[in-house]
């Protein structure tokens, strides 16, 4: 762990200034020409909060972790506090994986909202400043997961989320969540009638975020940016080029902005609309293989029919616990890897642990194939193609 610690001290040296206004890094510190570039050859390791198998999800520690272990890309749930900075935290309410509760100062604090078509009692993200949410304090998930790390971190802002990726020896990709923006539309006010999603897509371009998918630019800070709300995806495809992807709940699920089940937008009308304005799909991985008494069951096509629209998929979330493994795994987290990547061959997955899934890409994948830009070239052509008409 010595080199954990190192890089979140660096990190924190360098953020330095405001909690919501870290140190603008100089030039040289992120040349990524000096840096190992993005592995873009086999399927995605995407660090789902960090490797929060190992540390609190969603902390400084967590991303350093998993930057250690070998993620590809850094992943995270954007918020905005009552005052309006964006933060990186998952749930809506601060309940389940801060000290809230044993902060008297805040007893008075706690409210009941309408959260996606449902009343949720709790003490809620969007009635705390930025500066009273960094003197909270965050837990582990999961009481089975080691509790050894529980109290020692600080919830971080987007900008310095930002800031352990660029900070990186190599290159690291970021994977924020539009994470309720519906909810935080409601809730807070920004000047001059900005929304979330406007300060979500400024934030990212302060920090030199930009270009289609596989472009030069996007290669130098690679971002895949992620929503459950398709009219948010719909909304920015005009303020940003980068690559988007439309998170896919069960198909019994309404979408928290319009009146459809995800059973709908999986439809193929709906992918052939969609396409215009993302690269692909973050379904829910029981949705792609729904499991029968925590078996698995026959795989849908809803992999083959977003590839055949020139989609990625990656679906979410993989955890080495056997909880969350189907019993056809044997209590294999690798097993589960191999069905996958190998069977149903999407292009990235979800995970809680990063240094698992690295490790079995480097057993089974170790080294880049010939086609060494065969997926880039690929997406020229579709671009082409698309340009001209087709």
């Amino acid at each position: 762990m010595a080199s954990l610690w190192h890089v979140s001290f660096i990190v924190l040296v360098l953020l330095g200034g405001s909690d919501g206004n870290p140190v603008a890094p100089h030039q040289n510190q992120l040349d990524v020409n000096h840096k190992k570039p993005l592995q873009t050859f086999r399927p995605y390791n995407i660090a789902h909060r960090g490797s929060n198998g190992e540390i609190p999800e969603e902390t400084a520690a967590a991303y350093s972790r998993a930057i250690e272990e070998g993620a590809d890309f850094i992943e995270t749930d954007i918020l905005a506090s009552k005052d309006g900075h964006l933060i990186c935290f998952h749930d809506v309410t601060l309940d389940a994986t801060t000290d809230i509760a044993d902060r008297a100062e805040f007893a008075g604090r706690r409210r009941t909202y309408e959260v996606e078509r449902a009343n949720v009692t709790g003490w809620f993200v969007v009635d705390f400043t930025l500066s009273e949410l960094k003197s909270l304090r965050v837990k582990q998930r999961y009481i089975f997961r080691d509790q050894q790390y529980n109290w020692k971190y600080k919830i971080i802002t987007f900008d310095e989320f930002i800031m352990i990726a660029l900070y990186a020896d190599r290159v690291v990709g970021i994977y924020p969540e539009m994470k309720n923006p519906i909810f935080i539309n409601e809730h807070v006010k920004w000047s001059g009638g900005n929304k979330f999603e406007d300060k979500f897509v400024e934030t990212l371009m302060k920090y030199g975020y930009k270009g289609e998918y596989m472009s030069e630019d996007w290669l130098k800070q690679p971002l895949f940016i992620q929503c459950y709300a398709p009219t948010s995806l719909i909304y920015i495809s005009n303020m940003t080029k980068s690559p988007k992807l439309l998170l896919i709940d069960d198909t019994t699920v309404r979408t928290q902005d319009a009146n459809q089940s995800y059973y709908d937008i999986t439809s193929d009308d709906y992918l052939k609309f969609i396409r215009k304005y993302v690269n692909g799909i973050g379904p829910w991985k029981d949705t792609v293989v729904p499991p029968e008494n925590n078996y698995l069951g026959p795989p849908t096509d809803l992999v083959a029919r977003a590839h055949a629209l020139n989609l990625q998929v990656h679906p979410y979330t993989f955890r080495n616990e056997n909880s969350f493994l189907h019993f056809n795994f044997h209590q294999d987290p690798y097993a589960e890897y191999e069905y996958w990547l190998s069977k149903i061959g999407v292009n990235g997955l979800f995970t809680d642990f990063t240094g698992s899934l690295h490790k079995y890409q480097d057993w089974t994948a170790p080294h880049q194939m010939k086609a060494k830009n065969a997926e880039a070239l690929l997406y020229q052509i579709s671009y082409m193609l698309k340009d001209d008409g087709y």
